[in-house]
C-alpha cells in the first residue's frame, strides 16, 4: 500500500511540474529537422513554418536540412531525439505514411515513434506530360498507354516517393501500365521531362505550374478534389473522367514519441495560431497550398488513414521489396 500512496503521490506532484515546464517553454532554440535537401516544397514549407513559429514562440526556430532515404533519415534522428520539444520534425506524408511500408530495413516503428501535433498545409498534385506526346487530355493519355503498355516514361523524384505512388495509384485505378524512373529529386526529373527523355510526371502544382502557363509542359489532370487556382483551366481527374484519384501533399509538426501531453497540445495550439494569421495564409496561398489548422489526433488520424491506404498500394502493385 505505502508503494501504491508514492506512485500516485507522484503522479500528483507531477502535474503542476509538466505544466509548468510547458508555460515556460521554449527557454532555448528549437531545431526544425527537414528531411530532404535545401529546395523544393518541402523546404519551403519548412523555412515558412520556422520563420512564422519563431515570431509566435519568441525563440528561434532553426531549420536542419537532414536529407537522405526519401526523407528516413531526417525521421530516425526525431524518433531517437530527447521528447522536450527542442527537437522538431518537418513531417511528410511520404516519410511517414509510404516509405515505412516499402522497406523492411527500418530502424523505427513509424506508429509509435513519434508524437504527432499537427497538420498545417497541403498542396494538389497534378500529372503533367511532355509536350511533343501526342495527347491533349487524360482519356486520350489512358488510349495511348493501354495501346503502348510500358512504353511511356514516368519520372518521379525517387523509390516511395509521393510522386510514384500517385502514378502507381493512376495506373492501377485506370488499367494503364507506366515505365517507372526514378530520380534524385524533382529537380533532375523535371529536367529530363522539359528534355522529353520521359514523357509523365505526377508532381506538386506549385513546381509545375510555370512550366503548364508556357506551354513548356501539358498540364492534364488534378489530383484533388476540386481545381487549384493556380491553374484553373486543368481539370480534376474525376472531372476528366479518368479516376478518382484524390492525393494531396500534406505537410506536418512532430516530436519524439514521449512529449508530455501539456507541450504537445501547447505547440499544437501554437502551431494552428501561426497558420490563422492572414500573413502565414498569405504565404502559403503564393505557394499554391491550403492553410490547415490539425489537432494532434486528427494529424495522428490522418498519417494512420494515409498509411493504410498506401501499404495497400504498394501490395497490390508488388512494390516492397
Amino acid at each position: 500500500m505505502k508503494i501504491i500512496r508514492r506512485l500516485i503521490l507522484g503522479a500528483v506532484l507531477a502535474l503542476p511540474l509538466a505544466a509548468s515546464a510547458a508555460e515556460s517553454y521554449p527557454s532555448k532554440p528549437i531545431r526544425l529537422i527537414v528531411p530532404f535537401a535545401p529546395g523544393g516544397s518541402v523546404n519551403l514549407m519548412g523555412r515558412l513554418l520556422a520563420d512564422n513559429l519563431s515570431q509566435r514562440l519568441g525563440q528561434q526556430v532553426i531549420v536542419e536540412n537532414r536529407a537522405g532515404a526519401g526523407g528516413l533519415i531526417g525521421a530516425e534522428l526525431v524518433a531517437n531525439a530527447a521528447p522536450d520539444g527542442y527537437t522538431l520534425l518537418l513531417a511528410t506524408m511520404g516519410a511517414q505514411s509510404i516509405l515505412p511500408y516499402l522497406t523492411k530495413q527500418l530502424r523505427f516503428d513509424p506508429k509509435k515513434a513519434f508524437s504527432p501535433i499537427g497538420e498545417f498545409a497541403s498542396l494538389p498534385n497534378i500529372l503533367v506530360t511532355a509536350p511533343d506526346l501526342p495527347v491533349s487530355n487524360l482519356a486520350e493519355l489512358i488510349a495511348y498507354a493501354k495501346a503502348h503498355p510500358g512504353e511511356l516514361s514516368m519520372a518521379s523524384a525517387g523509390i516511395g516517393s509521393v510522386n510514384q505512388m500517385v502514378g502507381e495509384l493512376f495506373m492501377l485505378k485506370t488499367g494503364t501500365q507506366f515505365t517507372h524512373v526514378p530520380y534524385k529529386g524533382v529537380g533532375p526529373a523535371m529536367v529530363d521531362l522539359l528534355g522529353g527523355r520521359v514523357q509523365i510526371l505526377f508532381a506538386n502544382v506549385p513546381g509545375v505550374a510555370a512550366q503548364v502557363k508556357e506551354g513548356k509542359l501539358k498540364g492534364l489532370g488534378i489530383a484533388g478534389q476540386q481545381r487549384t487556382a493556380m491553374l484553373a483551366d486543368v481539370p480534376t481527374m474525376k472531372e476528366a473522367g479518368a479516376c478518382d484519384c484524390v492525393v494531396e501533399s500534406w505537410f506536418g509538426l512532430m516530436g519524439p514519441a514521449g512529449m508530455p501531453a501539456e507541450l504537445v497540445d501547447r505547440l499544437s495550439r501554437e502551431l494552428r495560431d501561426v497558420v490563422a494569421t492572414p500573413a502565414m495564409k498569405h504565404m502559403l496561398a503564393e505557394q499554391g497550398a491550403e492553410a490547415i489548422q490539425g489537432t494532434p489526433a486528427q494529424f495522428s488520424t490522418l498519417i494512420d488513414a494515409d498509411a493504410q491506404r498506401w501499404s495497400a498500394v504498394i501490395k497490390e502493385a508488388k512494390l516492397a521489396d
